[in-house]
C-alpha cells in the first residue's frame, strides 16, 4: 500500500515503520492517525514480520499534533472531537495491542502525541540528544489520550509534574523514569536497536507474543486467587503447545529451535 505519511520497509522478518513528514517534525493529523492504525493492524497480522520499529524521519520523532490540524480541531463541535479523540486513541492502541514486538527508535524530540507514540512502544531506545515535553497545558489542553501509556511508563508522580508544568526532559531523565530503556550516543541508535532486535528474534515468536499480553494483563492487577489461576492456566497452555515444546526438546537436545533455523 502506498502512504502518505509513511514509510514502511521490511528486511527479512523485522518492518520499520517510519514516521515520514520531516518538514513539519513529523506531527501527525488526521491522515497520519488512520495510516499508523492501519499499518500496525496490518503489521499484526502479517505471519513474516516479527518484530517492529517505530522510527522517524528528519531531526524530531514526533512534534505531536500538527498545527494545521489543529486550527481545524479548533472549530470542531463536541461530538467531532468525541470522534477524532477516538481515531488517536484507536492509533495508540493498534502500536499497544500490536502482537509483535515493537522496537521505538528515538532520534530526536518526541513531544506531546509524539510521547504517546514512544510509550505504546514495547521498549525505547531513544539518543542522548533527544528532549521530551508533555507540553498540551501551555495550550490549555490536557494529554487525556496518551495518559494511559505515558503514566504507564513514568509512574503517577513523575506525572503529576510534567503533566502540569509542560517542562521539557532530556533522554537520560526519561530514562531515570522508566521511558526510555536505552539512551545512547546519536551513532549508537542503530546498533543498540539491532541489539534488541537480534535478542528478540532469537526468542520464540509466540512466546513473545504471550509474554507482551501477559505484562499487559498482570501490570496493575491485585493478586487475587484468579489471577493466580489465570497465571496457572497461561503457563500451562504455552508448555502444551507447539513451540514451547520444541523450545524444551531443542535446549534438552543441544540444538537450534525450529524459528531459528
Amino acid at each position: 500500500m502506498d502512504y502518505q505519511t509513511l514509510e514502511i520497509r521490511q528486511e527479512q522478518a523485522v518492518a520499520t515503520v517510519w514516521l515520514n513528514r520531516p518538514d513539519v517534525r513529523n506531527a501527525f493529523n488526521e491522515t497520519s492517525i488512520a495510516e499508523l492504525t492501519q499499518a500496525f493492524r496490518g503489521l499484526d497480522a502479517d505471519s513474516s514480520v516479527r518484530a517492529v520499529v517505530l522510527a522517524a524521519r528528519g531531526v524530531a520523532f514526533c512534534a505531536g499534533a500538527d498545527l494545521n490540524w489543529m486550527k481545524k480541531m479548533a472549530g470542531y463541535s463536541r461530538e467531532e472531537n468525541l470522534e477524532d479523540a477516538a481515531g488517536l486513541a484507536a492509533m495508540l492502541r493498534a502500536i499497544n495491542d500490536c502482537g509483535k514486538p515493537v522496537v521505538a527508535r528515538v532520534q530526536g524530540d518526541c513531544y506531546a502525541g509524539g510521547m504517546g507514540l514512544a510509550t505504546a512502544c514495547d521498549i525505547v531506545v531513544a539518543a542522548e540528544t533527544a528532549n521530551f515535553c508533555l507540553s498540551e497545558v501551555k495550550l490549555g489542553l490536557i494529554p487525556a489520550t496518551i495518559s494511559p501509556y505515558v503514566i504507564r511508563a513514568i509512574g503517577a508522580q513523575a506525572a503529576r509534574r510534567y503533566f502540569i508544568t509542560a517542562e521539557r526532559f532530556s533522554a537520560a531523565a526519561a530514562q531515570r523514569m522508566g521511558l526510555v530503556h536505552e539512551c545512547v550516543p546519536a551513532d549508537g541508535l542503530d546498533d543498540a536497536v539491532g541489539a534488541l532486535l537480534k535478542a528478540l528474534l532469537a526468542a520464540s515468536p509466540d512466546a513473545v507474543s504471550a509474554a507482551k499480553r501477559l505484562v499487559n494483563d498482570v501490570a496493575g492487577q491485585p493478586l487475587t486467587d484468579a489471577l493466580v489461576q489465570d497465571t496457572v492456566v497461561r503457563i500451562a497452555d504455552i508448555r502444551a503447545s507447539e513451540q514451547g515444546r520444541e523450545g524444551v526438546r531443542s535446549f534438552l537436545e543441544k540444538r537450534k529451535p525450529s524459528w531459528l533455523e
